[in-house]
Order: C-alpha cells, then structure tokens, then sequence
C-alpha cells in the first residue's frame, strides 16, 4: 500500500488559503502509519514553530529563519496571551481550531490567514531584507513602542502589520524639543506599493528615517538595496 502526500480539491481560488493549511497541518502532524485522513487535533506548540520555520524558510527560501522573539511574539497572537513568559508557551498545545478556523480578536482573519500573508510578501518583496535581517518583523505594535520610546529621533525598524494581511510597516520615534517621544506606525505598504517603488527606496525617501534600531545609519543598512537610478538621480 503506497500514500501519496495530501492533496486538497478546491473548486474556487478563495478556497486557496484553507487548502493550504490543511496540507502543511496533515504533512507536519500526521503520522505515517495513520488511518487514511486522521490527524493530530492538537499539536505541541514547539512542533508548530518548528513547522513555521520550515515553512517560512522553504516558501522565501532564504536560509534566515525564525528566532526566539519570532515565536514569542506568534504565540502571544495565536494564543491571545501577552502575559505569559516564553517558557510558559512552550508547554502549551495549539488547536486546529486556533490555527486556521477562530478568528484573531479584533481582526476578520484567522492566525495562518495572517502568516500565510506575510510569506507571500516577504517572498514576493522582502527576501533579500528579511536575509540581510533588516526586519523585526514579528513584533507587536505595544513592544515596538516599548523600544523605541528611550531612542534618538528618527530611530526606526520593520515590523509586519497586525491589522492588514501582507503589509509591512515602518516604525519610528519623534522626539520634541522637550525630550517627549512618539512612535508613529507609517500606513503598512501592500505587496502591490512594493511593486512600483521597493521598500529600500521608499525608506530612502523618507526624510525623518534616520536609524535602524538600534544605531545604524540607514544609508548603510539599506544602501546596497537602493535603486541605482534613483540614486543617480540626487
């Protein structure tokens, strides 16, 4: 008796994002000697991040994958639980359910809905930023709050949107005159913005962009990914 890996039968191009969760949750939590179609409802949410990794590292095949305060960040969203410690979550067990069928509070997406995005733009856009690490990426809004408050003006990093499918957005602080700072979250860019002016030329442009956090000059982090011609042009 031979299986073949799992296929899904869709019949509409908006049942895309479904089928592929199905097949990434049957090929990494079945077991091989299983009853035709029964898999795991449940998983150990180390065995998920190890599965996201693989998954994030063959989609933009980059060889950058995941770190620590990734998964810190992807369990704080998927479990709805910003007060448990990194060690806490690692004991814990992750649902189908909280995978790809409940929706994210506040949101009208599911959590691999959300990843599924941002692996699409990070391969269609972002790749050689996410392997150069010029992008945090997974980190809350309240945590990059948290970091850049204590930072010079014009301090600022990459962080994928929590509240749009496939965006990425700059954060960064502004300092007053009396030493008061706030962080400003610039509209997300859509894989579509980046198509017509890359992320390197739109932080070019940028004029209050001076520091990827934590102290690199932004000319030096993100020069070798600035459109030649538009440089030619200053």
């Amino acid at each position: 008796q031979v299986l073949s890996l799992p296929i899904v039968v869709i019949v509409h191009g908006n049942q895309d994002n479904n089928a592929k969760a199905t097949v990434l949750w049957d090929n990494a939590f079945s077991d091989i000697d299983r009853v035709p179609f029964v898999v795991a409802e449940r998983v150990p949410w180390e065995k998920m991040c190890d599965t996201l990794n693989l998954k994030f590292m063959a989609e933009v095949q980059t060889t950058k994958g995941l770190l620590k305060e990734h998964y810190f960040f992807l369990a704080q969203k998927i479990f709805n639980d910003h007060s448990a410690s990194l060690e806490d979550f690692q004991s814990r067990s992750v649902s189908w359910a909280q995978f790809n069928k409940e929706i994210l509070p506040g949101r009208g997406f599911t959590f691999w809905q959300w990843f599924d995005g941002v692996l699409d733009l990070t391969k269609r856009c972002l790749k050689s930023y996410w392997s150069d690490r010029l992008i945090i990426g997974f980190i809350s809004k309240q945590y990059v709050c948290k970091l850049l408050s204590t930072e010079p003006d014009g301090t600022f990093l990459l962080r994928f949107s929590d509240s749009e499918i496939g965006g990425v957005t700059i954060a960064h602080v502004i300092r007053g005159k009396d030493g008061s700072s706030q962080v400003e979250n610039i509209q997300p860019f859509s894989a579509k913005d980046l198509s017509i002016r890359s992320l390197g030329d739109r932080i070019r442009d940028l004029g209050q962009l001076r520091n990827l956090y934590p102290n690199t000059p932004k000319d030096q982090a993100f020069g070798s990914h600035y459109n030649s011609e538009w440089v030619g042009a200053d």
